[in-house]
């Protein structure tokens, strides 16, 4: 290492961006115990802080050349213009809430010849990171049939619309907290429960929405679920750095292994202040600072990356975001009312049958969803003094543009010049379409600014099929229908670009591998968007999201393997190496089910395989309930003041013949705890597990698990649990062996003191039938003779069960 790194700040994971794949990634690794910067050029926006005023609304965007340090960051291309965000949080802070899965038959891309052509990445290979994300952000549908939330003409217009047109319509999981907590009654403007984990914003009061359509201009009351209220809320409390107006200008890698990431720190309001390049060191980077901002940044450093893939820059598109309007509905000559500031922004989406799901329809498939506009109105219309003339300022100096070589595509100064004090108020329903349009976009830089060559020509189908059906709902509505502005030019508005450093199984087919990592460039990963082989469908926020765990999960193997020791953390202070490059072939190596855990797949039975003892594990999920001040289990899991407790643990023991052998059956327990009362998510700092053990009687056994952990207060904790294995009819087997039976006790207590230990709470946790399936995958075996040691666990597993509800034969 030279002097000039030795000075340098080091660290071991660096990311870059907030967003979906940001904060995932940020949580997951600080979660895990690695030291975390994460960097976001924009600034954090607490509730309350969200720009709502005309004057405030002008300077609402990003543009640092122009003083400009806001929320949205507009681009605009030769085919589409898009509205991104800048802020901490990301594209959460303006997203409309919606948490909908790429269907399961949508993971391919078309070839010329009218084929399909699978993606390195697979719904299987996504499906528990799906589940991960939607319990993290809480995703819950519009609460429809409840008042006073049924009480919302535009939810209830789409549902009619797509019954008479024969479509189907749903109430998508939306990232919005209708309720203060998991499993209580919805309410307007109710203060929401904290997580457990804090809030980085502080002890800000939160409350549950109350309907305002104020979520893509942020939501000031905080009922929105945006990653700065969870994913990076849980990345601070787990030890994450997060660094608001801090600027990635340049990467390159760093001799000997790992980066260097040149940024620039903003001086918010201090336009005239030279910035000063700076410079850390990181061994593992992430890049998610979004499709344009990722593909910004790598095609600016394409001169330091050499070998990077030719697929830079490809496969650029909008996933086919198409924004429309109904305008003046009518029923029975009368006006019908569709309000579309009630509610969230999206409470319904109608799903187009794609030809790939094998039923009535065909071409691809797409969304048409509702959408809405704020609360308020007054702003729009106060005012029209200077409107007219700052509108043709902008459409004459936009046609200007169009005829220049180098036209400046980031309209936000222009933008925040024509709103000026006010801007022309949205009328009836908007509608927002999207689906599988054409990924063959290409971003390039052109006088070092971002370029996208797009067109709308090759997704034309896709397109004419979302207006021909939305001019259909806009007839059934008695609606007169109107495209957007622009579609004139056959442009279109995108919020979802995607591509740019796409996934692919080969170098040649994409820049990335199926787990993110750049081909040729170990330790360097992309969690965004931009490593989108193709269109999402749905909204992408989920997908995004779920890609980012599931690398996260990769990127956690990998440390520990390089690492070469069975330590669950890892702290670097200086440079160190970084091994192992992405998989060449794309292809997904074994489970990584249990890492999630926080513990690191790859350091399972490596004290085992050491010594020359063969070592084995899986990984449990359970979920129930638990209530403070209970000391009885069944008690605690019926109150009334019952709250959510889950673990996730990897038991390993290190020498599976020895472990056998034994009485006890004594393993390794390590991994979570989560409950609220707690402290939220609490890391096991020690335990064990017990499979089968004597409990004085033939024809019964016991589970045991003790946990040492500490509570968010640093008070020691104990979670003492037993699951009663005891003789009965063979349908007992399920419920006997899924079912724990939990205290939770002051202190870290030896099972001899239970009878004297203060008891903090008490209920019962489940195995949930998904999570044993899963379970079922997660064993793993290290060391000489693994598949015989599998072989001899599960005998003794049957023969055990066998002893207990076998029938009585004496």
């Amino acid at each position: 290492m030279t002097r000039q790194e030795q000075s340098m700040e080091q660290v071991d994971a660096l990311v870059v961006g907030s967003g979906f794949g940001g904060s995932v990634a940020a949580y997951r690794l600080a979660e895990a115990g690695h030291s975390v910067v994460l960097m976001e050029r924009g600034q954090p926006f607490p509730p309350g802080s969200f720009p709502r005023s005309p004057a405030e609304m002008g300077r609402a965007f990003w543009d640092p050349d122009a003083g400009l340090y806001g929320m949205y960051d507009v681009w605009s291309f030769g085919g589409c213009d898009s509205v991104v965000s800048s802020g901490l949080g990301g594209g959460s802070l303006i997203y409309a809430n919606v948490l909908l899965r790429k269907p399961e038959r949508w993971f391919v891309n078309e070839t010329p010849d009218g084929g399909y052509e699978p993606w390195p990445i697979t719904y299987d290979d996504l499906e528990q990171h799906y589940e991960a994300v939607e319990d993290m952000l809480e995703g819950t549908p519009y609460p429809l049939d409840r008042a006073p939330y049924d009480n919302t003409p535009k939810a209830h217009a789409m549902q009619d619309a797509a019954a008479e047109l024969g479509l189907h319509a749903t109430l998508p999981p939306l990232a919005v907290s209708f309720a203060p907590e998991r499993g209580a009654a919805p309410g307007l403007s109710l203060p929401i429960v904290d997580a457990g984990y804090g809030n980085l914003h502080g002890p800000q009061l939160r409350r549950t929405c109350r309907l305002c359509g104020e979520c893509d201009i942020g939501c000031n009351d905080g009922a929105k679920n945006s990653l700065d209220h969870n994913y990076l809320s849980a990345a601070k409390f787990h030890g994450a750095d997060l660094r608001t107006s801090h600027e990635v200008k340049a990467i390159r890698p760093r001799q000997g292994g790992g980066y260097e990431v040149d940024y620039i720190h903003h001086t918010v309001g201090d336009r005239l202040r030279k910035r000063r390049l700076k410079t850390i060191g990181c061994n593992r980077l992430v890049l998610a600072a979004g499709t344009y901002g990722t593909t910004l940044l790598l095609l600016r450093s394409q001169g330091d990356l050499p070998g990077i893939s030719k697929a830079l820059g490809t496969r650029f598109c909008g996933n086919g975001d198409l924004l429309t309007f109904l305008l003046k509905a009518k029923d029975r000559n009368r006006v019908r009312e569709l309000d579309a500031s009630k509610g969230p922004v999206i409470t319904s989406a109608i799903r187009l049958p794609d030809g790939l799901d094998g039923g009535a329809g065909g071409g691809r498939g797409a969304y048409i969803q509702d959408g809405g506009y704020p609360e308020f109105v007054n702003w729009m219309v106060h005012s029209f003094d200077g409107t007219i003339e700052r509108a043709l300022r902008f459409v004459v100096g936009r046609v200007l543009e169009l005829f220049k070589w180098s036209p400046d595509t980031n309209l936000s100064k222009e933008l925040s010049e024509l709103i000026g004090d006010g801007a022309l108020t949205m009328s009836s329903l908007p509608l927002l379409g999207m689906g599988r349009d054409t990924a063959d976009g290409v971003l390039r830089l052109r006088d070092n600014r971002l370029n996208a060559e797009w067109t709308t020509e090759t997704s034309e189908l896709h397109f004419e099929r979302l207006r021909k059906t939305m001019q259909s709902i806009a007839d059934v509505l008695g609606a007169d229908y109107a495209d957007n502005p622009m579609w004139f030019r056959k442009r279109v508005i995108t919020m979802h670009p995607l591509g740019g450093a796409p996934m692919g199984a080969t170098p040649d087919q994409g820049v990335c591998d199926a787990f993110g990592e750049v081909f040729g460039f170990p330790g360097l990963y992309i969690a965004d968007g931009a490593a989108m082989p193709g269109p999402v469908g749905p909204n992408p926020s989920l997908t995004i999201a779920a890609m980012s765990d599931r690398m996260s999960t990769r990127l956690l193997e990998k440390a520990a393997a390089a690492n070469g020791h069975g330590s669950k953390t890892h702290s670097v202070t200086g440079a160190e190496p970084v091994a192992g490059t992405g998989s060449p072939d794309g292809v997904a190596g074994d489970s990584a089910y249990g890492s999630e855990s926080g513990e690191v797949a790859g350091t399972r039975g490596s004290a085992a395989t050491e010594s020359g003892r063969t070592s084995l594990s899986f990984t449990e999920e359970m979920k129930g309930f638990i209530t403070f001040g209970a000391t009885e289990p069944r008690v605690g899991e019926l109150a009334e003041g019952r709250e959510r407790m889950s673990f996730r643990l990897t038991i390993t023991a290190d020498d599976v013949a020895g472990f056998l052998a034994e009485p006890e059956h004594t393993a390794r327990a390590e991994g979570w705890i989560d409950a609220a009362g707690c402290g939220g998510r609490r890391p096991v700092q020690r335990g064990w597990f017990n499979l089968f053990a004597p409990a004085g009687a033939e024809d019964r056994r016991l589970m045991k698990y003790r946990l040492y952990f500490t509570d968010a207060q640093g008070r020691p904790r104990t979670l003492a649990g037993e699951k009663n294995v005891l003789h009965g009819p063979p349908t007992r087997i399920w419920p006997d062996t899924s079912t724990l039976y939990v205290r939770v006790l002051e202190g870290h207590v030896d099972e001899d003191a239970d009878a004297e230990a203060v008891v903090v709470a008490a209920g019962v946790l489940h195995i949930q039938l998904a999570d044993f399936a899963r379970q079922l995958t997660t064993f793993r075996t290290a060391g000489p003779g693994g598949p015989g040691s599998l072989i001899r666990f599960g005998r003794f597993f049957a023969g055990e069960l066998w002893e207990v509800y076998g029938p009585d034969l004496t």
